[in-house]
């Protein structure tokens, strides 16, 4: 037998806590998630909380401090930061190491540093080399998130020049509190990787959901705010992760191929079905449209999109996860994609040394040789308009949400584009300042699926935008519709407003309480338990407390900036009986009215996301918070949505751990968001 080498061993003490075999395969005996914690000793509780209190005495004082100007006080969550994990992890139980107490302490001694230091006008944290702890407030439920980075010491803060950034994705780590993360961040330890002169971020991504969901909007953010106080490159930021981290890392780069000069997934899960079946030993049995929503996250559907960002997937020879890296070869080749994949020989769930430093050799030289200039050819794949933009092509309209739709563009002469299209209704071209390459003076011509439309020139700028429609099989430029005074238009699936409910948790959401009597007392048990589980699970999932109201006290501005998620019945809930009004379906004391369906209201309940007939470009949610439950939690790769666009719940069969009862008829709405027969 050959010698094993010594191991590098990256983020793997972060994804112990696998849920590993058939123990995590019965619903009914589902461990904890987070797990519960460690005792906490009255002396130990009240040093912590006299820190706090010092520490948000200091809060206080900057808000109150007349003399900090705003750009100053945007630097305020870098001190909150502190104060949210600790108060966190004392709060809801959620130290899990002795050490952890000390960490605690010293989280609050920096943040307590870092609050003296803002109060007097000064933010020395941004000239750092090294591990730098920074944190944003999220536009999700308005909480403040920690993010860490890693500061080279050759990045110039007095000239600095744009730099390569890495995102490093984290492994899984069912007790990752704030607290534990913000260690592994001071001390730069945990899925360490150190390419020359690049700038490390390291995503929280919302505790431990593979950055999906809510996690995948807090990347975004993260990676966003670094780019205020740091001169990134914007053609060379990298996607990068191992274990869960390796999940992240693949779905990101399928998603967003144009963000990425490069995507390097290690290990982790690439699909759901055969990983679960191989690696957890899982029977599946899933509904029909939760099989049809694996495809929210399963990158093995979008591998082509790979062919429009550089990829090297790693795996260890010995590890079980390197399945998820075979799927991605196998799908790769099913559209004609050689995807390279690099094996640690002799090697479990870690980096193999020398395999790591040609991954890095490797990404190097496509880095250096990352053009700057826009592609002229490009290709997307996406089966929801969540995912509908590729640098200058945006996807409009699907002819149906979660099959199978895709577009490609290419320069074919100095002022023509040919595009094909499969499954598209509409889409625009849509080019910024000095990034169109046809001449002004010029008539552009597009060939469309054969058919040949000239828009209008491309400005003196170099920007151009043009808009396109399929109506009766034939191509034509999009104009705005006109209504008369008394004709409201129609709602139709677009970007940011596609479904399913679980869409709706990943953008700003308003929990809205109801304050009438419910019709019966079943489905008010029910939605009262529900409401306030969904509550709970939002702070342990998604690490951060959803803002909440009753509906007396909705105010215009709320229903302007949130997705509203109302609880109740239109007996109990004044706002449902006014979007009621205008939905395709009906609900009184009697019956649930869906498509040709119908339930009795005295033992049934509606779950649905549909655009807010108050302000159609939110949501409006009745009866849910996120879809998936305690059984999903003991893996990642079952963490996907577990109802579509609309559910009727028989309240007769309680709430379990996969479903909140009995689901009884289920469905997504057509692109019009009108009720479709179910299959």
């Amino acid at each position: 037998m050959r010698h094993v080498p010594v191991l590098i061993l990256l983020s793997l003490f972060l994804s112990s806590a696998l849920a590993d075999g058939p123990e995590d395969n019965d619903p009914k005996t589902v461990r904890q998630v987070p797990p519960p914690g460690i005792e906490v000793t009255p002396e130990q509780r009240a040093e912590i909380q006299a820190g706090l209190d010092t520490l948000q005495g200091k809060i206080e004082t900057i808000r109150a401090n007349e003399s900090l100007s705003p750009a100053l006080l945007s630097y305020l969550p870098d001190v909150e930061v502190f104060h949210k994990a600790v108060r966190d992890a004392l709060r809801h139980d959620e130290f899990f190491k002795p050490a952890e107490i000390h960490f605690a302490l010293d989280h609050l001694k920096l943040g307590m540093e870092r609050a003296d230091q803002l109060n007097r006008g000064e933010t020395p944290w941004l000239e750092e080399s090294g591990p730098v702890i920074r944190g944003f407030l999220s536009r999700i439920d308005g909480s403040v998130q920690p993010y860490g980075l890693e500061i080279p010491s050759t990045y110039d803060f007095a000239h600095p020049s744009p730099i390569r950034l890495d995102l490093w994705f984290h492994g899984r780590g069912e007790t990752l509190s704030e607290v534990a993360f913000l260690q592994q961040r001071r001390t730069g330890k945990g899925g360490k990787i150190s390419p020359p002169h690049t700038i490390v971020l390291h995503p929280y991504g919302r505790y431990s959901n593979a950055n999906r969901f809510a996690g995948e909007t807090d990347v975004l953010e993260a990676l966003e705010h670094a780019g205020k106080d740091y001169r990134i490159d914007e053609n060379r930021i990298l996607s990068r992760g191992f274990s869960m981290g390796g999940a992240s890392c693949w779905q990101f780069a399928v998603h967003f191929p144009g963000k990425w000069a490069a995507a390097q997934p290690g290990a982790g899960f690439s699909e759901t079905p055969d990983f679960l079946k191989t690696f957890q030993g899982e029977t599946l049995n899933p509904a029909w449209w939760e099989k049809k929503l694996w495809r929210w996250y399963d990158a093995t559907e979008w591998v082509e999109n790979l062919s429009q960002v550089p990829t090297i997937a790693y795996s260890g020879e010995l590890d079980r996860q390197k399945q998820a890296a075979d799927m991605m070869v196998s799908a790769g080749r099913e559209v004609g994609l050689d995807l390279v994949h690099f094996v640690g020989p002799e090697t479990e769930h870690q980096f193999h040394p020398d395999t790591l430093g040609t991954i890095e050799s490797r990404l190097a030289s496509i880095v250096s040789a990352t053009p700057t200039t826009v592609p002229e050819q490009l290709r997307f794949t996406t089966y929801t308009l969540r995912y509908h933009r590729h640098h200058w092509i945006q996807i409009d309209g699907l002819e149906e949400h979660w099959e199978r739709s895709r577009i490609e563009a290419r320069r074919t002469g100095d002022s023509e584009i040919t595009i094909t299209t499969e499954g598209i209704t509409a889409f625009s071209l849509d080019f910024g300042p000095g990034e169109c390459w046809i001449d002004p003076m010029t008539q552009p011509v597009l060939r469309i699926n054969d058919e040949v439309l000239r828009p209008g020139k491309v400005r003196s700028d170099r920007s151009w935008r043009a808009g396109f429609v399929n109506l009766d099989e034939q191509w034509s430029l999009k104009l705005h519709p006109v209504y008369s005074d008394d004709r409201k238009p129609q709602p139709k699936k677009k970007p940011g407003l596609q479904g399913p409910v679980d869409d709706a948790f990943t953008d700003s959401f308003l929990m809205v309480s109801p304050t009438g009597k419910p019709q019966y007392d079943l489905p008010g048990e029910w939605t009262h338990s529900e409401r306030e589980r969904a509550l709970v699970h939002w702070r342990k999932q998604f690490r951060g407390d959803a803002r909440t109201k009753p509906a007396s006290e909705v105010t215009d501005e709320d229903i302007a900036a949130h997705h509203l998620v109302l609880w109740g019945d239109p007996s109990s809930q004044p706002l449902m009986q006014q979007v009621l009004k205008e939905m395709p379906m009906s609900w009184d004391s009697d019956t649930i009215i869906v498509g040709d369906e119908r339930f009795a209201a005295k033992h049934h309940s509606l779950i649905l996301i549909y655009p807010n007939p108050l302000n159609p470009e939110r949501y409006v949610v009745f009866n849910s918070g996120f879809t998936y439950r305690e059984y999903a939690y003991l893996n990642n790769a079952r963490q996907t949505p577990k109802l579509p666009d609309w559910a009727v719940i028989d309240l007769r069969e309680p709430p379990g751990t996969r479903f909140p009862g009995k689901v009884v008829a289920a469905g997504f709405f057509d692109e019009q968001w009108q009720v479709k027969a179910l299959p």
